[in-house]
């Protein structure tokens, strides 16, 4: 364990002796680059930020918004050309289909729920299925950055309140009772949509009786 605790101390050391150079925009470029195919400890990176300049809040968190919606555009140029066979590898034919039908009805929130999620939420997966299921790129973008935006916004005022340590516990909180969370999550998501479609549905107009 003492060993495993040195090489994740380095290997921070090491992320903020890279990002130290670009300044503020470090969030942006570590953002595309675990928005590709390299994950990486992004939530850390963002804590840390916030938590040394809370001022700075809102700026980090749309740059880390932009660069996850950008990063991932590399898994939807690979999806969008080809990705069936690399999804229907990683999954099963049942959470295949339930992913598809999922992206019929709401693909934006088909897409933008799993991006409010941390690790271990298999959110590249989504990604890949939102290009294979031809996903508007244009949608995609938005999808990706509304979603990273709350979860960003959630931890960077959680971080100011608790300080950086917030965010190893909700990794471990997540890691432990990830169905759990999940569950609540969708359940609260499909109670929203029940409310909004009656909300939005036209009044029926009373028809009046002939004398």
């Amino acid at each position: 364990m003492h060993t495993i605790q040195n090489v994740l101390k380095r290997y921070s050391t090491w992320i903020w002796h890279v990002l130290a150079p670009l300044g503020p925009w470090g969030v942006l470029a570590f953002a595309a680059v675990d928005g590709s195919l390299m994950g990486m400890p992004l939530d850390a990176i963002v804590a840390g930020y916030v938590y040394n300049n809370p001022r700075g809040l809102l700026f980090y968190v749309l740059l880390a918004s932009a660069g996850s919606a950008l990063g991932s555009s590399v898994i939807y140029l690979i999806g969008y050309y080809g990705g069936e066979k690399v999804l229907r590898r990683r999954i099963s034919e049942e959470r295949f289909e339930r992913i598809h039908t999922s992206f019929e009805k709401h693909e934006f929130w088909a897409l933008m729920f799993p991006a409010m999620l941390p690790p271990p939420t298999p959110f590249k997966l989504f990604v890949l299925a939102a290009a294979i299921f031809e996903m508007r790129f244009r949608d995609f973008l938005a999808a990706i950055f509304a979603g990273r935006f709350v979860r960003f916004l959630l931890l960077g005022i959680l971080t100011v309140k608790f300080g950086p340590q917030f965010v190893q516990l909700t990794v471990d909180v997540f890691k432990h009772h990830f169905r759990w969370i999940l569950a609540a999550v969708s359940l609260g998501i499909v109670v929203y949509l029940i409310f909004r479609r009656r909300r939005d549905r036209p009044a029926e107009t009373p028809r009046l009786e002939s004398e």
